[in-house]
């Protein structure tokens, strides 16, 4: 009888973990778009997790998603970034509402964070340039207020942007776990 016990609880555990891994994968933490995710991180080098960590942060998935900044789109790219992204990537012409198609909006911002990527190699300072733009980053790591060694952040002095790199950093740990099993 013991052992029957044991045995329906540990069942029932199983069940729940399977049922609430499935939850988070189809409705908290999905792989959407992955057919452009899967393309253009592996066009330009970027953990394809990484690229649904930011479009999770940015949009959750929302492709029609407009920022009060004007940043449109799944990866909140702005206007400026999108006609240097287009010009760097071969795009004949650019228009600011064709970031709210998909493909392009992820096209490009994987190319962005292959940039930054080069610019900067530890991954806070990719995700705050994402957010807080590549020369404020510079800034910081230049004042001794903010980076001790010049080479890291000790402290990001845009909230906004402190908020944000714990963000992106706590949904690509989920990714990875929920995802990196696969």
């Amino acid at each position: 009888m013991k052992f029957r016990r044991i045995l329906i609880i540990l069942i029932a555990l199983v069940i729940t973990y399977f049922s609430l891994t499935f939850i988070m994968k189809e409705y908290v933490f999905p792989y959407k778009y992955s057919e452009y995710v899967e393309k253009f991180s592996e066009e330009y080098d970027i953990d394809p997790l990484l690229v649904l960590s930011v479009i999770k942060t940015e949009s959750d998935f929302k492709e029609d998603a407009l920022s009060i900044r004007e940043a449109k789109g799944l990866m909140q790219i702005m206007d400026k970034t999108g006609e240097w992204a287009g010009k760097e990537i071969g795009m004949n012409y650019f228009l600011p509402n064709m970031l709210f198609d998909p493909k392009i909006n992820i096209r490009m911002g994987c190319w962005y964070l292959a940039n930054l990527e080069s610019e900067f190699t530890d991954l806070d300072l990719v995700i705050a340039a994402y957010n807080g733009g590549s020369g404020h980053v510079k800034e910081w790591l230049e004042n001794k207020e903010y980076s001790k060694d010049g080479k890291k952040l000790d402290y990001i002095p845009f909230p906004e942007t402190k908020k944000y790199v714990d963000k992106v950093k706590t949904n690509y740990s989920i990714y990875k776990y929920l995802y990196s099993k696969d």
